[in-house]
């Protein structure tokens, strides 16, 4: 970054600690900017550094809290980050995959979700605070994500089975495959979108990361676009 040019400050409300591993590579990559300050607001890091647990139950309670709205008063942007994958499965979460004319598109499953972190959040408060709240929702989890940096078909795109699609490449590339969420697994996997130059490469081509950076894109404006052709 330039001397002129002052990276914001990040909280993340994420379903755990690998959710918010990748955002802080991809933030650190859009803004081009490796010290980057992102803030674990849940889940929270305890006295030796380790994240408690999460989930996303976790993301939807805290969005409600007081602790929630305090955080503004310490952190220029909110990042909340949830996955879909089970949206459809639990009452409390309660959004479906699907609608009277079959499956809903990536764009329409993205909305329904925001529109349900702003009913957790208040109407009221997300209106006074919502030049300040980015939604980073996974469809169907973050692992998809994470697909555009090791395939160049169809795979980028998908939506489910991403972690078995995405160990299949950590083996043959990293020697190494992802069965837990643990952290370390995921700053190797994910490292390259630290890069600007790779995520500008590969933001667009998962829909769901596309919708994340476009947002991104829309608040802050660092040149990520499309080509007439993409």
């Amino acid at each position: 970054m330039s001397d002129h040019q002052i990276t914001p400050t990040f909280g993340i409300v994420a379903e755990g600690a690998a959710d918010h591993t990748v955002l802080r590579l991809l933030l650190a990559g859009y803004f081009g900017d490796s010290d980057i300050v992102t803030r674990p607001l849940q889940p929270v890091r305890d006295e030796t550094g380790t994240f408690e647990s999460g989930g996303w139950a976790q993301v939807l309670e805290y969005c409600a809290s007081a602790q929630f709205r305090n955080a503004f008063d310490y952190t220029d942007f909110i990042v909340i980050q949830i996955d879909t994958d089970v949206s459809d499965k639990h009452p409390s979460y309660g959004i479906s995959h699907r609608d009277s004319d079959g499956p809903l598109s990536c764009e329409k499953l993205v909305e329904a979700v925001c529109s349900k972190l702003i009913s957790n959040i208040g109407p009221e408060f997300y209106q006074k605070q919502m030049d300040k709240i980015l939604f980073a929702i996974c469809v169907h989890s973050i692992e998809c994500w994470i697909l555009p940096l090791y395939f160049t078909d169809g795979r980028r795109e998908k939506v489910v089975n991403c972690l078995g699609s995405l160990n299949e490449k950590l083996i043959e590339k990293h020697k190494f495959s992802i069965d837990a969420k643990s952290t370390h697994y995921y700053v190797k996997a994910a490292k390259d979108f630290s890069k600007t130059k790779a995520l500008k490469a590969h933001w667009h081509q998962n829909p769901s990361l596309k919708i994340f950076v476009g947002q991104l894109e829309r608040r802050f404006g660092r040149g990520f676009v499309l080509s007439e052709t993409e």
